[in-house]
């Protein structure tokens, strides 16, 4: 396993990787233990398009990705992926386009358990009305994203 830490307007984030994949991006809170980090390609890949991301430089990632999951959570991360950048969807959106209108709460369950936030954009998702819901690295961070993205970007 392979880990960096990035400074960012967002937090630190801990980026962690296997041989093959980005596997985790983890929003990093105050007295939390830093693991031993020790990076590779992807890890740094992860990171240089991170920081053109936050720059308004990158609206698409090509750093390969494997989060971990159910097969329902792993079909919702996919579908996350579709949502297109600057674009925001409720989970009912989500819910319907997987097929089973009913499944909101599961869908922000799913949402909720995303390994990789921001490159698996799960801050495109909103509550029903528009309204911010939940977060991992909190609704002020989820904001920004959002902002960030209401921004004309290089392609």
């Amino acid at each position: 396993m392979y880990a960096a830490m990035m400074n960012t307007a967002l937090g630190t984030l801990l980026i962690k990787a296997n041989e093959d994949a980005i596997t985790t991006i983890h929003f990093m809170h105050d007295g939390e233990a830093v693991p031993e980090l020790v990076s590779n390609a992807l890890t740094d890949l992860c990171i240089l398009q991170l920081g053109e991301y936050l720059n308004g430089q990158r609206n698409q990632f090509s750093v390969p990705i494997k989060p971990t999951g159910t097969l329902f959570q792993q079909r919702v991360w996919k579908a996350l992926q579709e949502i297109p950048y600057g674009n925001t969807c409720s989970y009912g959106d989500i819910a319907r386009k997987l097929g089973n209108p009913r499944a909101a709460r599961a869908i922000g369950m799913a949402n909720n358990r995303n390994p990789i936030p921001i490159v698996i954009p799960c801050h495109r998702v909103v509550g029903r009305n528009g309204q911010l819901t939940g977060y991992s690295g909190g609704l002020p961070q989820k904001n920004y994203l959002l902002n960030l993205e209401r921004k004309p970007a290089v392609a």
